[in-house]
């Protein structure tokens, strides 16, 4: 009996690992902005790894998916066991922390594939961890399926494919793309709210110093004069309650001088965006290829714009810099990183659908009719 608990426990993590993994490979680079958000000061305060998180991003996904592989084949049982334990005890503090003290809200277990609440991750962390305890009291049942040397051919192989496979959307673009801007996305219909859609609610509360400690209090006690003796008023904010719906496309914005042009250009019948969300970080193999995209794009007739969510300076300098003359509108960096995955990149639109994605790579392959 322990002996077929042990093998269902071994199947069901081995796939979960994998699967987990293989999402998170097919973009890295999403993986790597969220653990940014948690290497930020306000949530594990280790902002100096965060120079170095596509690369522990690449890292952490490989041996993900080589650890699945591992456990299903059988191969050097005790080293896998410890690193499974490991990892998932590291993850599951991760998404404790996150949930508890809602610093995260999305833990990126499975990319833009199936987005997770804090809760939820940490109790599909805690049954992982339940499977994987399993394992670790019951090794002597995890035998290897295959001889010694294709078993590490095997593994060899998986370690290659993946190393591969990084290298490659790393140079180009997810292979699969599960975000809200993929290509054939209305952006404006990725706007609307249905009707009837059920709103967010909020609570009104009120922040007041209470002996030197910011405290909140309900307006209902506020309202009852229950407010302790002493007590400093600081703010007034809303408190969230419940989410409403929110569409898939909510922080899309296109601004320039201070005015919204969104609607304006997203009923230009043909449109080329090129993205950079951080100028600053922007490639210089990249940007150099713009200026040319930009007058043979704008030959065909189309209305060429960078979009990035750098100061005007920034902006000023770099258009110096690589010789730019088309303009650059605001957006917020976040929904630029969603968009993207690569600084610049490059994005079709026709009446704000999305036409054509590339990687500044690939620019000579942009479909422009």
């Amino acid at each position: 009996m322990r002996n077929i608990i042990t093998q269902i426990s071994r199947l069901l993590v081995g796939i979960l690992f994998i699967i987990s993994g293989l999402i998170k490979l097919n973009d890295p680079v999403g993986f790597s902005y969220k653990l940014e958000e948690y290497f930020n000061a306000n949530v594990l305060n280790m902002e100096f790894l965060i120079p170095y998180a596509l690369m522990i991003a690449c890292f952490v996904v490989i041996f993900e998916v080589v650890l699945g592989v591992m456990l299903l084949l059988g191969f050097k049982p005790k080293f896998t066991m410890w690193s499974l334990l490991a990892m998932i005890v590291f993850f599951t503090f991760l998404t404790f922390y996150s949930a508890y003290f809602n610093k995260v809200t999305d833990c990126g277990c499975f990319g833009d594939a199936l987005k997770l609440t804090p809760w939820e991750s940490f109790t599909k962390d805690i049954v992982l961890l339940f499977f994987i305890l399993i394992l670790f009291f019951n090794q002597k049942y995890i035998q290897p399926i295959l001889p010694k040397t294709p078993l590490n051919l095997a593994v060899f192989a998986t370690y290659s494919l993946c190393l591969f496979m990084a290298y490659y959307v790393l140079q180009h673009l997810p292979i699969k793309d599960f975000r809200a801007y993929k290509i054939g996305t209305n952006i404006q219909k990725g706007m609307e709210i249905p009707e009837g859609a059920p709103k967010s609610e909020f609570e009104m509360v009120f922040i007041y110093k209470v002996n030197g400690v910011d405290t909140e209090i309900s307006y209902d006690d506020v309202m009852a004069n229950k407010i302790p003796e002493g007590a400093e008023f600081v703010d007034r904010k809303d408190k969230l309650i419940k989410q409403g719906y929110v569409p898939p496309i909510h922080d899309f914005s296109m601004e320039k001088d201070g005015a919204d042009y969104t609607e304006e250009i997203l009923n230009e019948p043909k449109v080329a965006l090129l993205i950079s969300y951080d100028l600053k970080k922007s490639k210089e193999k990249g940007m150099e290829k713009l200026e040319e995209f930009n007058k043979m794009a704008s030959e065909k007739g189309y209305m060429v714009i960078g979009m990035t969510s750098s100061s005007e300076e920034v902006i000023d300098e770099y258009k110096k810099k690589f010789g730019l003359t088309f303009d650059y509108y605001f957006c917020d960096a976040t929904t630029l990183k969603t968009i993207e995955r690569a600084n610049p990149s490059i994005v079709i639109l026709e009446k704000g659908i999305i036409t054509d994605k590339k990687h500044f790579n690939d620019i000579d392959r942009v479909t422009l009719k």
